[in-house]
């Protein structure tokens, strides 16, 4: 068996409620057991945000490492504009087939 180290945990009454109506309807075979598993969730959570943090991070360097020229404001205005006409062209192509 694995070494096991003793906390005490303190707890609003509601949270403690729960957790004992847990057990008791069978789903964990004790306290301890439900707050082991909530540990092992939290452990989890903390992993999949530090993951999702370094993708960001890795796209944030990816696009301060482009080489292409930045664009000026005229040319992102002009590129959306763009875009949406093409969409609105796409979109009223569709409307008008139906």
């Amino acid at each position: 068996m694995q070494a096991r180290e003793k906390f005490s945990v303190t707890m609003p009454p509601d949270l403690a409620t729960d957790l004992r109506a847990t057990v008791e309807a069978g789903e964990y075979a004790s306290t301890s057991e439900a707050i082991q598993d909530a540990v092992r969730l939290w452990q989890r959570h903390r992993l999949e945000h530090a993951e999702r943090l370094e993708a960001i991070r890795a796209r944030i360097q990816k696009s301060v490492d482009d080489p292409r020229p930045n664009l000026t404001l005229e040319q992102v205005d002009s590129e959306l504009a763009a875009l949406f006409a093409r969409a609105e062209r796409a979109s009223n192509d569709e409307t008008s087939r139906s």
